[in-house]
């Protein structure tokens, strides 16, 4: 094919081509694919000397063709591509945040694996009560949930893709067990894709020398965003520090003035919960239930002695109040709490209406708040640094707020709705004087 001497040419060249080449340039990955969309080269290729890699690494914004990439990438070892890797691969493990993330967005999604462009071969067969892919080669890929890291002992692989890794619930788990599968063929590896935050393992992982970094930001891929998306919310959001995260890709640290820091709650995280006193789930009720209405904050917490737990963030984006009363209701009732802890400045009269309507036999206390919600949060990030408060698992959504507010409130603007649950469900149970009923144990 001939040099094009500028790049303005090359509508023109392009004009030259028969349709039909033009169809199968269209659906060649490696034609329509950015550069950090592709992997990283092999050690051997071209002789040239390459360091190894173990994990590929793609860090980027909402909608940067992550999953794109990491479904390309699976479709093509799966294949024996050459252009993606140096000899075949057989068996390959996807871990999602849940089985359902990986079936409807990394198998089944817009850009999952089976929706790629086939150029007529053949797509694989998906089998979704054994959760399990195959191609017609005979390459096999396993369905996993993060949730779930002792599902991955005993399977073996040649390669993973792990999609969203910095919002699972239990990433070091999950990552640390599939790293014992990985030893079929002579290098086995990972793919990461996510958006990333600050949360150990992506720090880890980016720390890594074995571990090659590709970012994109959601601007990137805008060919194929709404521009309706692009001019509302990367609008909005560019330059914050949310935007920063969530559009550019960025690893934001904690915030210098925030009230809370990553490393205390690490510090203070559990994986078993004790036999607690007390159980509440705290609601922080939208006004409205529109399309531009905050979300619904819905926390669990529990306290032993002198020690509260944080138990489950249930909270729900633009709710109708049915919606969200049901799910507090099903939360209160899952882990026996004896109290629900409802804000009633804004709506708050009609939550507690709603909530008794669903439910008459279940125990609303009101709340009301006559301070703004930094000076309320205070009194419970200090019982967080005397190591009172202790978070069972990961909450990242939840964390995220309470590491991103501070005095003039959250960076990208908005409402704290998780953490205004949070500090209602913990001021109730840790800093007002109320009798212990009964041992509840979970």
């Amino acid at each position: 094919m001939m040099a094009l001497s500028a790049a303005g040419r090359l509508p023109d060249f392009l004009a030259t081509l028969p349709p039909g080449l033009l169809r199968a340039l269209d659906r060649d990955w490696l034609h329509r694919a950015r550069a950090d969309q592709l992997p990283p080269a092999e050690p051997d290729a071209a002789g040239a000397p390459i360091e190894p890699w173990t994990t590929w690494a793609v860090i980027g914004g909402r909608g940067s063709g992550k999953t794109r990439t990491g479904a390309e990438w699976v479709d093509a070892l799966a294949r024996g591509d050459p252009a993606f890797t140096p000899e075949p691969v057989g068996r390959i493990a996807l871990v999602g945040e849940t089985h359902c993330d990986v079936r409807e967005v990394m198998i089944e999604g817009p850009s999952g694996i089976l929706n790629l462009p086939r150029g007529g071969r053949a797509r694989p067969v998906w089998s979704p009560s054994r959760r399990r892919l195959e191609w017609a080669d005979g390459a096999v890929a396993l369905a996993f949930s993060a949730e779930e890291p002792d599902a991955l002992r005993g399977p073996q692989f040649d390669a993973a893709w792990c999609d969203e890794a910095a919002k699972w619930r239990r990433p070091e788990a999950a990552f640390d067990m599939l790293q014992f599968g990985l030893r079929l063929g002579a290098r086995p590896r990972n793919l990461v894709t996510t958006t990333p935050r600050p949360v150990p393992l992506i720090r880890r992982l980016l720390g890594d020398p074995r571990t090659v970094v590709s970012r994109a930001r959601t601007r990137d891929n805008a060919d194929n965003l709404a521009p309706d998306f692009l001019e509302r919310v990367v609008g909005r959001y560019a330059g914050t520090r949310l935007g920063r995260q969530e559009l550019d890709g960025e690893l934001i640290a904690d915030r210098d003035d925030a009230i809370w820091d990553r490393a205390g709650l690490e510090a203070g995280r559990v994986a078993a919960v004790p036999d607690l006193g007390r159980i509440v789930v705290a609601v922080d009720p939208p006004a409205t239930s529109g399309a531009r209405s905050d979300a619904c904050g819905i926390v669990a917490a529990g306290r032993a002695g002198p020690q509260a737990y944080v138990l489950a963030d249930a909270s729900l984006a633009r709710a109708t109040p049915q919606a969200w009363a049901g799910a507090a209701l099903a939360l209160y009732h899952r882990l026996a709490a004896d109290t629900l802890v409802v804000e009633v400045n804004q709506g708050g009269e009609m939550a507690a209406a709603v909530l008794a309507q669903c439910d008459p036999a279940v125990p609303v206390v009101r709340v009301h708040a006559t301070r703004g919600k930094y000076l309320r949060a205070e009194p419970v990030s200090l019982l967080y640094a005397r190591g009172l408060v202790h978070h069972v698992g990961a909450f990242p959504a939840l964390e995220d707020e309470l590491c991103d507010f501070g005095p003039e409130g959250l960076s990208g603007g908005g409402s704290p709705d998780r953490l205004d649950a949070l500090v209602w469900a913990l001021t109730h149970l840790m800093l007002e004087k109320r009798a212990e009923p009964r041992i509840r144990r979970l």
